[in-house]
């Protein structure tokens, strides 16, 4: 055989190989590329997809937070309120209960000196009779003593 022949053959077997290679094994091989090429973008836009949620997700949270925020603030505000509002009730019923008690205390004093007065003049009244019978050096009866004392409170 001749070199032409061998080289005609040789190129007739590479053809034959190649088409056979083409046929049967480098469809496998493309689909599995290909498989694999989805799976790594179906990969990316995942990743994509996830760090835009964990951006939403952060801005959710500061929006959030700062909301909380803004309520404890006003709870704060308001219970600060309350508590100023507590304040000047208690001082209010402080001094209405120091009103109460400094009136009754009055008015305790004042019929201590009603009866301190009335004491003092039955006592003035029977020292009046006691001399006026030591005077008379006779016997008052009880009515008319009564009448008498009665009368002489009456002018005291």
């Amino acid at each position: 055989m001749s070199i032409n022949a061998t080289l005609i053959a040789q190129l007739i077997e590479f053809l034959i190989f190649v088409g056979f290679t083409m046929k049967f094994v480098v469809p496998p091989i493309m689909s599995a590329l290909e498989e694999r090429a989805k799976k790594i973008a179906n990969g990316l836009a995942y990743a994509d997809r996830a760090k835009l949620e964990l951006n939403e997700a952060h801005k959710r949270v500061d929006a959030e937070l700062s909301q909380s925020r803004t309520d404890n603030q006003v709870r704060l505000a308001e219970a600060e309120k309350q508590g100023a509002a507590l304040i000047v009730e208690a001082r209010k019923s402080a001094e209405a209960e120091k009103t109460r008690i400094l009136a009754e205390a009055k008015a305790e004093a004042d019929q201590e000196v009603q009866r301190a007065r009335d004491a003092l003049r039955d006592q003035v009244a029977a020292l009046a009779v006691q001399g006026a019978e030591q005077i008379l050096k006779k016997e008052i009866d009880p009515a008319r003593h009564a009448a008498l004392l009665t009368e002489l409170k009456a002018q005291l």
